[in-house]
């Protein structure tokens, strides 16, 4: 039987190299001089605070920030940005969880899909991982180009392929 894990974890030295290229730049750069600027990346908890003296100023450290990340060789989808910037003082915080891991609702979803989807595999939820196996290869490449188009927000990893 052939198998693979989906998966959507995140290296959290590559993430840290991305955050500390952004801040890099972000010091360096004309329109930010003499500005309020952090980018904090909280490694245990997987969150990032960031805080500028606008949301414009914001939004653009945000789009280096993936900009960044993009180039690590990460996906941008790694970062939930569903909150809304808060304002506190003469500053706009924001903080961007990452995410780590599938959550048993999303996990849910995905098996969900591939049952949906018609392919002749099965499908087990495990921990944050989710175990695909098929008697052919072919119709696990099928569910792998087939998440790909899903749009759930989550950047899958697809590891321990066994043949």
């Amino acid at each position: 039987m052939a198998s693979f894990d989906l998966v959507s974890k995140v290296d959290i030295q590559t993430l840290d190299n991305a955050v500390n290229t952004a801040s890099k730049e972000i010091t360096n750069r004309y329109d930010f001089k003499g500005n309020h600027v952090v980018i904090d990346l909280n490694k245990k908890e997987f969150i990032l605070n960031l805080e500028a003296d606008s949301e414009m100023k914001l939004q653009q450290i945000t789009d280096v920030l993936i900009s960044k990340t993009l180039k690590q060789g990460l996906a941008a989808e790694i970062y939930d940005m569903s909150k809304e910037p808060v304002p506190s003082g003469k500053i706009v915080k924001k903080t961007i969880p990452v995410r780590n891991g599938i959550k048993q609702e999303d996990a849910k979803k995905i098996v969900k899909l591939i049952k949906d989807g018609g392919f002749k595999v099965q499908a087990a939820i495990m921990d944050d991982i989710i175990r695909v196996t098929a008697k052919k290869i072919d119709e696990l490449q099928a569910v792998i180009q087939a998440s790909k188009g899903w749009g759930l927000g989550i950047a899958f990893q697809y590891v321990n392929m066994k043949s």
